[in-house]
């Protein structure tokens, strides 16, 4: 697994997740709330064990050397252990969630970053283990429900809310930059150019490291990274200009083909 480190962010909150929080517990099941504002942002970091990082409310971005994954209401996104990784959180206040897992626990648990859909039962499952004492007792109730957690979540469908970023190092940056400014134009023309290659090969290359051609994967990030700002509530118009569409008309009709409704649907989810 690749755990190179990702760039680090501006505030840095890693101190409020250090190992009394669920790295060294008694249990190899823990769960954790953390109250995060609006913007903030968790700077680079990893865990011994996997974490479930869910949102009650409020959007985050999580990012990795190996990506970025919006995490969206009703999702939860699955962090291995050691894997290095960041959290943005989105336009408005997030009321994080977190389950711990001690390594080996559980064979089923996905092997790198994985967003999954959250059902009621497992978002129930969770509030409900944040309450508990790190140290709760064995062989009741407790240990049943933390259980019952892993579970839900082996059972849990993922979600394509995944970018994928190459592991080329100057393609890599420029897609960091339109990630952090999905406004911005781009082009395959424009981007062979910048790295000096021919539109093709930088073509070929962008499928291989990727596993998309360059304006699927362009469409692909700018619909996702929308997605925590329509949470906020921030009209179509606005999410559509500051994702580089010149029409909320053209952003609508992109995002219904992708997530099968419009955007004004997921406005009121």
């Amino acid at each position: 697994m690749d755990n190179r480190s990702v760039p680090s962010a501006s505030i840095d909150h890693a101190a409020a997740l250090r190992p009394i929080h669920g790295e060294q517990t008694p249990r190899p099941v823990v769960a954790h709330a953390q109250d995060m504002a609006m913007d903030a942002e968790i700077a680079a970091h990893s865990h011994r064990r996997g974490q479930l990082l869910h949102a009650t409310e409020g959007v985050m971005l999580v990012r990795a050397a190996a990506g970025s994954w919006v995490v969206p209401p009703g999702c939860a996104v699955w962090v291995p252990p050691r894997v290095v990784h960041q959290i943005r959180m989105g336009p408005s206040d997030v009321a994080m969630r977190t389950v711990f897992v001690e390594p080996g626990t559980r064979a089923g648990l996905w092997p790198n970053c994985q967003v999954i859909a959250v059902v009621p039962l497992l978002r129930e499952l969770i509030v409900r283990a944040v309450a508990l004492p790190l140290d709760y007792p064995t062989g009741g109730r407790e240990e049943r429900l933390m259980q019952l957690i892993l579970d839900e979540i082996e059972a849990a469908p993922p979600l394509a809310l995944h970018v994928p970023l190459p592991r080329h190092a100057r393609l890599a940056r420029l897609c960091r930059k339109l990630i952090a400014d999905p406004s911005a134009e781009a082009s395959l023309a424009g981007w062979a150019a910048q790295l000096h290659m021919h539109p093709r090969t930088l073509a070929r290359l962008f499928l291989t490291e990727t596993g998309m051609n360059f304006g699927a994967w362009c469409r692909h990030a700018r619909l996702l990274l929308s997605l925590p700002r329509l949470a906020a509530g921030d009209s179509v118009l606005a999410v559509a200009l500051a994702h580089g569409y010149d029409s909320p008309s053209a952003f609508s009709a992109t995002f219904r083909r992708a997530f099968g409704a419009p955007p004004s649907s997921y406005l009121r989810r």
